[in-house]
């Protein structure tokens, strides 16, 4: 029976990889450290067909014994946060770039044997996504937006030779990266790491750049977590969504569960040496999201978005997947749609209790200087 290590495997994304190693009779080990921000105490969906340590993936000596019984190293721990990362630096490069370094230390010189790795990469590594001018009929890249189109609530990425308004497209893997916060730059770090050991020292290894993940076991108390799980929060508190910029900005939300399913089928697959994109190819706006919230939560009478106006800094516009490689690579595409997946996601969360923390969370980047204003 082939043995996974799973790093991160009791936290909202490890433990539904967890689920679909078992179900498809893998040996599953998870090394986590429960850590505050995300876990009370010990979560109660944990698989009783796995073995748990409670453990830190920065600790050398657990690490090699862990590695030394594994045939495969499915990494998902990571410090998770794009606008907390930018005040919190150290902690971020320490959990993240630098406890996937030791890790891969370790195998290298302790001459751990492993027949596989995956990686949790990002979509934030791209930036902002792939953009087309109809008017140049080009293809662009545009980098942030300048503070003084920010502040005069020019949303839109505009073509840098001819001024007109750029049309978002499908990212494919090969745009160029412009990592625009220190938890983008993290796992792009995690990433290149993982994709040059695995190259140097004959490990086949596959990084998955995640889209927006959203679904049931997401840390609803979490104020750094996914925008679905922030939604909820305010929602189930009586409070509305507040949206950044007008709201009209799109993301890729990919279903959990198809996420765990694109984890086995990288272990199972021929992929080697490559970063596929796992997300559903489909944008949604965030005020799609925030309305569709309301109207599961049944109160859409009471509530509805509140448009801010203001912007963080370094948020992006438009990204969302081309998911071609991911088919052609794993043999993946999302099966789950985006009414069906937050019809899941607010089933479970009737069910939790969910502090909002959302204002803390806010007013920490306003003192950061992080927020501007239309």
């Amino acid at each position: 029976m082939t043995s996974v290590l799973v790093t991160g495997g009791a936290g909202f994304v490890g433990s539904h990889i967890v689920d679909e190693y078992v179900d498809a009779d893998y040996d599953v080990t998870v090394v986590d450290n429960l850590t505050d921000q995300v876990h009370e105490d010990e979560p109660d969906y944990l698989n009783d067909d796995a073995e748990y340590v409670w453990g830190d993936v920065r600790d050398r000596e657990l690490m090699i014994d862990l590695l030394e019984d594994a045939d495969v190293l499915n990494h998902q721990a990571s410090a998770v946060g794009v606008g907390q990362s930018m005040y919190e630096i150290e902690k971020y490069v320490d959990v993240n770039t630098l406890a996937t370094a030791r890790i891969l230390d370790i195998i290298v010189n302790d001459d751990i044997e492993l027949e596989k790795m995956v990686v949790a990469s990002s979509m934030s590594i791209y930036g902002e996504g792939e953009y087309y001018c109809q008017d140049c009929e080009k293809s662009r890249h545009p980098s942030l937006r300048s503070e003084e189109q920010m502040g005069s609530g020019g949303w839109e990425h505009v073509c840098s030779e001819c001024g007109s308004t750029l049309e978002p497209e499908p990212t494919p893997e090969s745009k160029p990266r412009d990592s625009t916060s220190i938890y983008a730059i993290t796992k792009k770090d995690q990433e290149e790491m993982m994709l040059s050991i695995g190259r140097a020292y004959d490990i086949p290894t596959v990084a998955l750049r995640y889209f927006n993940i959203f679904g049931s076991r997401q840390a609803l108390d979490n104020p750094y977590t996914g925008v679905c799980a922030i939604f909820s929060s305010r929602i189930k508190n009586g409070n509305p969504p507040l949206v950044f910029e007008d709201g009209e900005q799109t993301r890729d939300f990919i279903h959990v569960s198809d996420i765990a399913r694109a984890n086995r089928l990288a272990v199972e697959s021929d992929a080697e040496d490559v970063a596929v994109n796992v997300g559903s190819g489909s944008p949604t706006t965030i005020n799609e999201v925030a309305e569709t919230l309301i109207d599961l939560y049944d109160r859409s009478a009471e509530l509805e978005p509140e448009i801010a106006n203001d912007y963080r800094q370094g948020d992006i516009r438009h990204c969302f997947a081309d998911p071609t490689k991911a088919d052609d690579k794993l043999g993946f595409e999302a099966e789950i749609g985006f009414e069906e997946g937050m019809r899941e996601l607010v089933e479970w969360g009737r069910e939790q209790e969910a502090e909002d923390n959302f204002e803390k969370a806010h007013q920490e980047l306003e003192e950061k200087g992080l927020v501007g204003e239309d």
